[in-house]
């Protein structure tokens, strides 16, 4: 019985010892701070795949930029240099009119509306994605993005000359169109940013607001509803690759809960970060008739260059959208 038992506790310490070294390891990269909501989702995701592979599938999460920063996220993986990563997927226009859909002025402004605008969306991200050496994963909605300042605000005119703070080819024209100027800044680096002067105002939701405290620093949040941007999950398509089809699998089924856990939190931060705002003193609320009428006015030159720039794959996007509807 003792010869037994040695043997069990040996054939146990073996399996384990094979499982350990054929255990795969993924550093994941993530702009945001550990206490944001997509951060949070990203480690669900990561604990997620752990348990559905039995411990051979390891994702370790480095939120706050900590590995690599929020603009450097999506060229690490394409070129490998981490195997899976997020990024705020219009913060890359640049490269592909697409990737900014999401951020047209007053196109989709609410949860529902939004998700109905990725449904048509999403796969020709995803196509495009796969043409970088990049597999989509899931992807979730920061809530609706409202404008931030250090004094009040009532018309457009207000704006100019404010150093705005810009993460976004939508963002940084918003900010010329309103005589505002555009400073590119990290939302690692947001907080030192408002602190120093470098940046008095941005435009965001409460969600990132909140994160970052940024009531030391501003007095107002006028609620908007612009757009809800979109943070993208996505791996390296060689490190996919390398990897098992049941693996794969089990990824996949953690990336469509990531999804729909991703969701419902930004639903539920929205509310509760404006309410931290106006905890912190904020002045909150929705923007003045006014100013949201010179806002759409701006945002219908900005969608208007967007569809020059996007030609007929953009176009045809965007009207199967409106189909819907």
């Amino acid at each position: 019985m003792l010869k037994m038992k040695h043997l069990l506790a040996a054939t146990a310490l073996t399996a384990a010892s094979a499982l350990s070294a054929s255990a795969e390891t993924w550093d994941m990269p993530l702009a945001y701070a550990a206490s944001n909501f997509h951060s949070e989702n990203a480690a669900e995701f990561a604990t997620c795949v752990k348990d559905k592979t039995g411990g051979a599938m390891e994702i370790v999460t480095h939120p706050s930029g900590s590995l690599f920063a929020g603009n450097d996220i999506k060229r690490a993986i394409q070129t490998g240099q981490a195997p899976i990563g997020e990024r705020l997927i219009s913060a890359h226009q640049n490269e592909n009119p697409i990737f900014g859909i999401d951020s047209i002025p007053f196109l989709a402004t609410s949860f529902g509306a939004h998700e109905q605008l990725w449904e048509v969306a999403g796969p020709k991200v995803a196509e495009i994605l796969a043409q970088q050496n990049l597999v989509y994963l899931y992807s979730v909605p920061w809530p609706p993005q409202g404008l931030y300042f250090k004094k009040p605000v009532e018309s457009v005119a207000d704006m100019k000359g404010i150093k705005f703070r810009s993460y976004s080819t939508a963002t940084a024209r918003m900010a010329e169109l309103t005589g505002m100027l555009p400073v590119q800044v990290e939302a690692a680096e947001l907080s030192q940013a408002l602190a120093t002067g470098v940046a008095e105002s941005f435009i965001s939701s409460g969600a990132t607001g909140y994160d970052r405290k940024v009531w030391e620093h501003l007095t107002h949040f006028y609620e908007v509803d612009a757009w809800l941007p979109r943070n993208i999950v996505f791996a390296n398509k060689d490190a996919w690759d390398g990897l098992s089809v049941e693996t794969q699998s089990a990824m996949r089924d953690c990336a469509a809960t990531a999804k729909a856990n991703g969701l419902q939190r930004s639903k539920d931060y929205t509310q509760f970060t404006l309410d931290g705002l106006k905890a912190g003193g904020m002045t909150v609320g929705p923007a003045g008739a006014n100013l949201v009428a010179e806002l759409k006015a701006i945002g219908e030159t900005m969608t208007a260059e967007w569809l020059e720039s996007a030609g007929d794959e953009g176009r045809a996007v965007v009207d199967a959208y409106k189909a819907k509807n």
